[in-house]
C-alpha cells in the first residue's frame, strides 16, 4: 500500500475532502469514493434520525479490514472513516475511498472496503422512525 491509510471512528462530522487528500497521489490514475448518508426512510418507514454506537475494539477491527484490502491491492491508498453518535437525515455516516494506479482496482478496492467494514466491524445503528418506534440494526 502506498502511504498511510486513514482509519477513524469519530463522533464529529466526516470530511470528504480529508479522505480525498489521503487517497490521491501523483501515481493515482483512478479514485473510487463511497459516501454513506443517513436517509429519511428504511423499508418504507420514515426515519427521523439515528445513533451509531461502536464496540471499543471497532477501530482496531477497521485497521484489520484496511490491512486485508491492502494485501490484495498493494498499490492502493485507502481510507475508511465512520461516524458515531447522533446523526440527522442527510448527515454523512461513513466514507471509504481507494486511490489506485488504475480505475478498475480503485472500484474493486473501495467496494471490498465498504463491504468488509459493514460485515465485520462492530458498529451498530439505532434508528428512530416517524411513528415513534425504533430499531437496532447490525447487532450480533
Amino acid at each position: 500500500m502506498t502511504g498511510q491509510p486513514l482509519v477513524m471512528i469519530q463522533d464529529s462530522a466526516l470530511s470528504v475532502d480529508e479522505v480525498l487528500r489521503v487517497v490521491a497521489g501523483s501515481d493515482t490514475g483512478g479514485l473510487a469514493l463511497f459516501v454513506g448518508l443517513v436517509r429519511d426512510h428504511d423499508n418504507d418507514r420514515g426515519v427521523t434520525g439515528l445513533t451509531y454506537s461502536a464496540h471499543p475494539n471497532a477501530e482496531a477491527q477497521l485497521h484489520q479490514v484496511i490491512a486485508g484490502v491492502a494485501a490484495d491491492y498493494p498499490q492502493a491508498r485507502l481510507a475508511a472513516v465512520h461516524r458515531v453518535g447522533e446523526l440527522a437525515v442527510g448527515d454523512i455516516a461513513v466514507i471509504v475511498a481507494a486511490g489506485c494506479p488504475h480505475r478498475d482496482e480503485a472500484f474493486l478496492a473501495a467496494r471490498r472496503l465498504i463491504d468488509d467494514l459493514k460485515s465485520t466491524v462492530p458498529i451498530w445503528k439505532h434508528q428512530v422512525f416517524v411513528d415513534g418506534t425504533d430499531e437496532w440494526v447490525g447487532l450480533p
